[in-house]
């Protein structure tokens, strides 16, 4: 049989099997090497599903260099490059995003074989073809058998032989460079290498159970000094050896939830109060909770304790989405709090398993065992990474991957997450993935559930003043208050970050319930910081005024924040080295004591038996205060009128940064908004900034006359702070007396004040009548019935729009009524049915069908209700009105 793994020659030249008679290749294996980064061979494993012993070894090569020759021998053996075809090669990179490296490689493949690829169907038809031969003759060069010499195998246990095929997946060879240093730790008996003129052909093959085989032959040939030997990789135990930790399951356990408890025991409500941690279960207040039911459908669950539906068939894999300062990472603590005190009632105490692993930490690891001996352990852990793999494959584990729009990895196409998620490994493991709402991940599959975070009601935030703040009633009633009579801060507070943020600091006498707009929100909150920490350290060598200049100056931080954010893969942890030389050490240490910038330990875990890395980590304390000093930069940058937004910038993630530069500054505030109305994805993001600007210039007029003459919907998952926004920007365009062609209500009406006439939305924010609005669409949710009083309502807000021209209603059921409002002049009033798309118009106090031209009796319309109820019966609108008659 003929050999198709790598042969090492120990010594000069003899007559050698021959592995190929095309020439060039071997010239442009090591070419290829050269071209291989560690990315790149990292995404071509799991391409090419190598086992994750396999990865490792890749891993733990001593050089790049000594990691891509393992990966050309490895590519060689499974028949993903030959001498004759590299498509497969070519086709994997061209997958993973680099068709620059696919024409490299494809380049030097032709300059040392001579052998050009078809483009068209060359790897479905393994179709490649030699200059100089004929057709013929090619099938020969490839298919031509060699002599097979004589070998004995060492290094493996005899059970093991039987496993020796080169073509076996579970075998993967080693790099020549790397067989000298095998040679010399696991020489064959009877063969003396260093001192003989053998020739000794060895292949050499590492087993998927970490044991090694070489196969040999010897012939004469001149001596050659040998190298030092290299450790094999010893978190891999010999076959058949057992691990040397004790019980290992329970030490997994309790290692696992010292760290979780580590983890939920320093909850810091506000940054700059450092000697006031918390337990997560002290400060934690259940949010709003919804379930996808449909394509655009949520149902409101009763708890997280619900997030994984008992019912058996239900997936796996939850995603929780919300915008930032929800409370994601808040809420996976306190699920990691529930399972490390196996809290009764709690299904996230079930589990024999329960981790948590934030994402942003998980930069370049390449599996799930690697994440949790890195992450979720001791750095001393007895535990080895094999004993990490087996324990969790045959466990009931619970796995959070906390903050994925912060995952540096994720753009990576073949991430161990990604790989995770799509079911391609890992498929025994429940997962839960917070993210944030703009930074869904890509193509999952249908049976992945979707949650999303609502926020805090009104209960939720008395709650957690009475629960963390204070207990005085007449304290509690004044928070309280202001969020009612102020929209701007009753939007801002539904996110719990803000709320917590607002309770506490006005129970110290902070004057934030004057605020009207997020970006003063912010920089008064970012002001009491400083000002509290300038108290605090009044008596210390530095003088409150030589802070307060250092606060002021803070260049160097926004430009790093901005091109942190701005950049493709976001960077949001930074070597505390680096940030010091690049901000001075009085300013860094004043943000890290204002609590701005916050400190981690990280530690690294290298190859096994080698010693771990710790270094000093440091970060924003919320991506939002990156977000607010970023803002800073890009109000200079556009300063310059030739500045252009990067295409990379993904708006609504970064709605802040742009939110907090309108405000910021005025002039460049107008520039940024004309910037976003250049882009075809800028829509949204001006509805957002554009209320946070005092005045609005002509420049801007325009931008807003241009949104808002192709319509605006308003959509019932639309968060609070963009309905609010929206709403906003529609009352300074009637201000402005710019026409607005329509506004859709897409599942989002609730009802109408009969008081004051404002359209009240689910969300609970009204929308006030609007002078320059010409078409009103109000979509219901579907088997929704309006009311006789409802009905009534819309019709008086109309009469309070002067310009409006159209009204629609689409979904619903309306109402019996024998007259209309005379008012309503010569407004067009249309309603379109759930039953067969029936469209009525109203003409004289009449329905009158569109197709048929026929007048809507009453009979007639006793018999479209009977159908509509029908229809519409398993919606769940319907559903409450029969419970509700029960």
């Amino acid at each position: 049989m003929a050999d198709s793994s790598s042969t090492y020659q120990a010594g000069g030249s003899g007559d050698q099997p021959k592995k190929s008679i095309i020439p060039g290749f071997g010239r442009f294996k090591v070419a290829l090497s050269t071209v291989l980064t560690m990315e790149i061979i990292m995404q071509l494993a799991y391409i090419f599903e190598y086992p994750n012993c396999l990865i490792d070894g890749l891993r733990k090569a001593d050089t790049t260099t000594s990691c891509a020759l393992l990966m050309v021998s490895g590519m060689e053996e499974r028949g993903q490059i030959a001498p004759h075809d590299i498509s497969q090669l070519l086709d994997s990179l061209k997958e993973i995003g680099n068709p620059g490296t696919a024409s490299t490689v494809q380049e030097l493949f032709l300059k040392h074989t001579d052998i050009p690829i078809e483009e068209e169907g060359a790897h479905s038809q393994g179709v490649i073809r030699e200059r100089g031969h004929s057709e013929a003759e090619n099938e020969a060069t490839v298919d031509r058998d060699h002599d097979e010499p004589s070998q004995k195998t060492v290094g493996a246990p005899a059970s093991s032989m039987s496993t020796m095929s080169p073509t076996s997946s579970s075998l993967m060879p080693i790099a020549p460079e790397l067989m000298g240093h095998l040679m010399n730790s696991m020489t064959p008996p009877g063969v003396n290498i260093a001192g003989s003129n053998n020739v000794v052909n060895i292949s050499c093959h590492v087993q998927s159970t970490g044991s090694v085989q070489l196969a040999t032959s010897s012939s004469q040939l001149d001596p050659v000094p040998s190298p030092g030997p290299v450790p094999t990789p010893d978190h891999v135990p010999p076959p058949n050896q057992e691990s040397d930790v004790p019980d290992t399951m329970s030490t997994f356990i309790q290692e696992l939830k010292e760290t979780g408890k580590a983890l939920y025991d320093k909850i810091q409500p506000i940054p700059y109060i450092k000697d006031e941690l918390d337990s997560v279960d002290k400060v934690f207040i259940e949010v709003g909770l919804e379930r996808r039911v449909g394509k655009d459908s949520w149902k409101k669950l009763g708890s997280y304790h619900d997030i994984f539906p008992k019912e058996k068939g239900n997936p796996r894999i939850q995603i929780i989405e919300g915008d930032p300062g929800y409370g994601k990472s808040t809420l996976a603590l306190q699920m990691v709090y529930d399972w490390c005190n196996e809290v009764s009632g709690s299904p996230f105490s079930g589990p024999d398993i329960l981790i948590c692993l934030n994402l942003r930490q998980l930069k370049g690891i390449t599996s799930i065992a690697q994440a949790i001996k890195q992450c979720s352990l001791p750095f001393d852990s007895k535990l080895k990474l094999l004993d990490v793999e087996q324990l969790i494959s045959k466990s009931n584990i619970w796995v959070i991957f906390d903050a994925y729009d912060e995952y540096p990895d994720q753009h990576n196409k073949v991430n161990f997450v990604m790989q995770m998620l799509k079911g391609k490994i890992g498929q025994h493991v429940n997962i839960l993935l917070t993210t944030r709402s703009s930074c869904i991940p890509p193509a999952l599959g249908a049976r992945t559930g979707r949650i999303r975070l609502t926020g805090f009601d009104n209960a939720a935030q008395e709650r957690y003043i009475r629960k963390v703040v204070t207990g005085d009633d007449e304290v509690v009633k004044k928070v309280l208050k202001h969020l009612n009579i102020n929209p701007t801060l009753g939007v801002l507070c539904r996110a719990p970050l803000f709320s917590v943020m607002y309770a506490h600091l006005t129970h110290k006498g902070s004057m934030l319930h004057e605020i009207s707009s997020v970006t003063g929100f912010f920089g008064h909150m970012i002001s009491c910081f400083l000002s509290h920490t300038q108290n605090k350290l009044s008596g210390a060598d530095e003088s409150p005024e030589n802070l307060q200049t250092h606060a002021d100056t803070h260049a160097a931080l926004d430009k790093l924040a901005f091109e942190a954010l701005t950049s493709k893969m976001q960077q949001l942890v930074w070597d505390r080295t680096f940030f010091v030389g690049e901000l001075g050490e009085v300013f860094y240490k004043l943000y890290v004591d204002v609590g701005i910038l916050v400190e981690e330990k990280e530690t690294h875990i290298p190859a096994p038996g080698k010693v771990p890395q710790h270094k000093t980590v440091v970060r924003f304390y919320h991506k939002l205060f990156g977000e607010w000093y970023a803002a800073y930069h890009l109000i200079e940058c556009v300063k310059s009128r030739s500045y252009i937004l990067p295409e990379n910038i993904n708006l609504y993630d970064l709605k802040f940064l742009f939110m907090f530069a309108c405000g910021l500054d005025q002039p460049g505030g107008s520039q940024v908004i004309k910037l976003l109305g250049e882009r075809k994805d800028g829509a949204e993001s001006v509805v957002l900034c554009a209320p946070q600007l005092k005045e609005w210039s002509h420049d801007i007029q325009t931008t807003v006359r241009r949104i808002v003459s192709s319509g605006i919907d308003i959509y019932i998952s639309d968060s609070r702070l963009l309905q609010q926004s929206t709403i906003q920007l529609l009352e300074l365009a009637s201000q402005h007396k710019i026409p607005i062609s329509q506004v859709m209500l897409l599942e989002s009406f609730s009802s109408v004040d009969p008081d004051s006439l404002p359209l009240v939305l689910r969300s609970g924010l009204c929308l006030p009548p609007l002078s320059t609005l010409k078409e009103l669409v109000i979509w219901t949710e579907p088997g929704r019935e309006v009311t006789v009083d409802e009905w009534t309502g819309i019709l008086n807000y109309t009469n309070q729009c002067q310009l409006l021209k159209k009204l629609k209603l689409d979904l619903c059921l309306l109402p019996w009524m024998d007259s209309f409002p005379t008012s309503l002049g010569s407004v067009e009033v249309r309603w379109v049915t759930a039953i067969d798309g029936h469209e009525y118009t109203l003409q004289s106090g009449r329905w009158q069908n569109e197709d048929s031209g026929e007048i809507l009796t009453r009979g007639a319309y006793d018999d479209l209700v009977t159908k509509f109820r029908e229809r519409c019966s398993d919606t769940p609108w319907q559903e409450r009105r029969r419970a509700e008659r029960e």
